[in-house]
C-alpha cells in the first residue's frame, strides 16, 4: 500500500522499532504540518492509507472528496473530533484507532509542577549566566492539590500527588467523583471552593463540544496568587484568552503549559510565551519513545490487518462491511 505519515516533527517515527513493520509498503513521512484542503490534498493524492498522529492533521469531507485512493485512516490513540467519522464511511473509508503507554502525559504534568514550584528553568539558566539562587522554591507536601477529571491520567496524577504528601481532591462528572471516592480521594464541595483552595489545579478533562471553555475567566480569578495552573490536557478547555488575562493579573500566580489552540507553534507567535510566570512545552505530554512504540505500532498493525483482508475491528465497521460485498 501507499502509504502517508504526516506532522512526525522530529522525523522520529523510522527510527521506532515498530516501523519495520510497514517493510513492504510504500511509505512518505512529512516532517512539516500543511493546512488547507488543496494543500493536504496535493500531499495525500496518491495515499491508499494515512497514519495520523493524534490530532495534528483534520480530515474533512471536502478533503475526502479529494482523495479518491484513499482507502485506510489509521489513527494513533483515539478519535478526537478531527475526522469526520461520517464522512469517512459514506466513502468507504475505514478508520481504525488505538491506545498509547497510558502514563507519559502524567509524568510530563508532574514534572512541569516540579519544575513550576521551584523555578527550575529560571535557575537553570541564572546559574549559565554566572548567577546563583535568584527565587525561593515552594514544596508541594501539605499543599492542596485539586485534580480535574479522574480518569485515566487524572488518576495516576492523583496517585502522585498522593505519594508526595499532598491533600489532594478531585472535582468533575459524577462518575469521576464517585471513582475517586472509591480510591479514597476527597471531592471538593464546590467548583468554587475548587478554584479557590487549590494551590496546585491540573486539568484532565476530555476535550468535546460540552467542554470546550469549561474553565471560565471567573473561575481563573478566584485562585490564589500563589496557586498553579497546569493543562497537559488541551488548551481549548480554558475560555480563549482567559489565562493570559488571568496570569497578567497575579490569579493565578503561575501557569504551566503543554498545550495550544493553534500547534504547532512558530516564531513564538503565542502571548502565553512572553509572560514570566508561564512556563511552556511544545506539547510532548504523549511525545516519548514507549508510548510511540506502542501508538505508531498499533497504528501499522492495523494497517497491516487491512492489507491482507483480516482487519476485524474499526471505527466505522460500516465501512469495512461495504468493502467485503
Amino acid at each position: 500500500m501507499r502509504i502517508a505519515i504526516p506532522d512526525d516533527y522530529q522525523d522520529c517515527v523510522r527510527t521506532l522499532d515498530c516501523f519495520a513493520r510497514l517493510a513492504g509498503h510504500e511509505v512518505r513521512i512529512f516532517n512539516d504540518t500543511v493546512k488547507g484542503t488543496d494543500a493536504l490534498a496535493a500531499r495525500f493524492a496518491d495515499a491508499e492509507a494515512i497514519v495520523l498522529t493524534r490530532e495534528r492533521t483534520r480530515i474533512d469531507a471536502a478533503l475526502l472528496d479529494r482523495l479518491p485512493r484513499l482507502r485506510l485512516i489509521s489513527q494513533t490513540g483515539k478519535l478526537a473530533g478531527h475526522v469526520d467519522l461520517e464522512a469517512c464511511t459514506a466513502r468507504g473509508v475505514v478508520v481504525t484507532e488505538g491506545r498509547g503507554a497510558g502514563s507519559s502525559t502524567a509524568e510530563l504534568t508532574w514534572a512541569l509542577t516540579l519544575a513550576s514550584r521551584r523555578h527550575l528553568v529560571q535557575e537553570a539558566n541564572r546559574l549559565r549566566q554566572g548567577s546563583w539562587q535568584g527565587h525561593l522554591g515552594q514544596q508541594l507536601g501539605g499543599q492542596r492539590l485539586g485534580v480535574w477529571s479522574y480518569g485515566r491520567i487524572g488518576r495516576q496524577v492523583a496517585a502522585y500527588g498522593r505519594v508526595f504528601g499532598m491533600q489532594v481532591w478531585v472535582w468533575g462528572r459524577e462518575a469521576s467523583t464517585q471513582a475517586a471516592r472509591a480510591d479514597g480521594f476527597e471531592v471538593a464541595p464546590t467548583r468554587e471552593a475548587f478554584f479557590a483552595d487549590s494551590d496546585v489545579l491540573s486539568l484532565h478533562v476530555r476535550l468535546d463540544e460540552h467542554t470546550t471553555g469549561i474553565v471560565r475567566e471567573s473561575d481563573l480569578a478566584r485562585m490564589k496568587p500563589t496557586a498553579l495552573l497546569v493543562n497537559t490536557s488541551r488548551a481549548e478547555l480554558v475560555e480563549a484568552g482567559a489565562l493570559e488575562r488571568a496570569l497578567q493579573r497575579g490569579r493565578p500566580g503561575f501557569a504551566a503549559i503543554d498545550v495550544f489552540e493553534e500547534e504547532p507553534l512558530r516564531r513564538g507567535e503565542h502571548p502565553l510565551l512572553a509572560l514570566p510566570n508561564a512556563l511552556c512545552t511544545p506539547h510532548i505530554g504523549y511525545v516519548e519513545r514507549d508510548n510511540y512504540e506502542r501508538y505508531f505500532g498499533i497504528a501499522f498493525d492495523n494497517i497491516n490487518r487491512f492489507a491482507e483482508g483480516t482487519l476485524t475491528e474499526a471505527v466505522n465497521p460500516q465501512a469495512i462491511a461495504a468493502m467485503r460485498r
